[in-house]
C-alpha cells in the first residue's frame, strides 16, 4: 500500500534515494523530510516536496532532526549560512500531523473513512476496513477490543484523540477505519512519517502483537 513500514522504515528498492545529512543513511524519500534554504537564508520544511531550490533531507525522526539542528548540519549541506528556527522539530512534528488529520478529513469527505467503535467494528467484521486508527492515547481497555485487519501497513496509533477527532468534525476520537483507494496510500505513508517522530513503531497494536 505504501513503500515505508510504519515506522517510517524504507522497503528495499522502492521509490527514489536520497541520504540523511544526520544519520547517513540513504532510503526513500518517504522516509525522510525534505528542506530547502529560504532566500533569507531560512530553513525551511518542505513536508511535501514540492518547494524550488536545492532539496537537504533528514530521516523523519526526532533525534535526527536534532543532531542536524545541533551539529550545524543544515549550514554544512548548504555551504552557507543559515538561519535554524529555535522550534524547528516542533514545526515538522506538528506540520507532518496536520497533514495526517487533512488527509484522513479528505478521505472521510469522499466516504473512505468512518469513525465510532461501532462503525469501525462493522467495517472491520465486513471487511470494508483496510486500515485501522486508535489515538495514541485512548483507552487501552477499549482499543484492545478491535484488531486491524492484518499486515504492517493496516494500522495507525500515532494520533491523539483530539487529532483524530479533528479529522471528523469532532471534539476527540479514539476509533477510525480507512477504506481501500481513495486517499489511503497516502494516509499509510504520511502517518508512517508521523510515527517515525513520535517515536511509534506501530507495526501492531500495544499488547496485540
Amino acid at each position: 500500500m505504501s513503500g515505508v513500514t510504519r515506522g517510517g522504515r524504507d522497503r528495499t528498492g522502492e521509490g527514489p534515494e536520497r541520504r540523511c545529512i544526520a544519520t547517513g543513511r540513504t532510503g526513500p524519500k518517504a522516509g525522510l523530510v525534505r528542506f530547502v534554504i529560504g532566500p533569507d537564508g531560512q530553513v525551511v520544511p518542505d513536508l511535501a516536496g514540492r518547494l524550488p531550490g536545492r532539496g537537504i533531507w533528514v530521516a523523519a525522526e526526532r533525534g535526527a532532526l536534532e543532531r542536524a539542528v545541533k551539529k550545524g548540519l543544515f549550514a554544512r549541506a548548504a555551504r552557507q549560512p543559515v538561519e535554524v528556527a529555535p522550534d524547528l522539530v516542533d514545526l515538522v512534528e506538528a506540520g507532518l500531523a496536520r497533514r495526517v488529520v487533512d488527509l484522513v478529513s479528505l478521505a472521510r469527505k469522499a466516504g473512505g473513512a468512518v469513525t465510532g467503535f461501532d462503525k469501525v467494528k462493522d467495517w472491520l467484521e465486513k471487511g470494508r476496513a483496510v486500515v485501522l486508527i486508535q489515538a495514541a492515547d485512548g483507552s487501552e481497555r477499549g482499543k484492545a477490543k478491535l484488531r486491524p485487519p492484518g499486515g504492517p501497513d493496516s494500522f495507525i496509533g500515532c494520533l491523539t484523540a483530539r487529532e483524530l477527532g479533528l479529522s471528523f468534525g469532532r471534539e476527540h476520537a479514539i476509533h477510525g477505519a480507512l477504506a481501500a483507494g481513495g486517499l489511503t496510500a497516502r494516509v499509510v505513508e504520511e502517518a508512517a512519517r508521523l510515527a517515525s517522530m513520535r517515536g511509534h513503531s506501530a507495526a501492531e497494536p500495544p499488547g496485540r502483537t
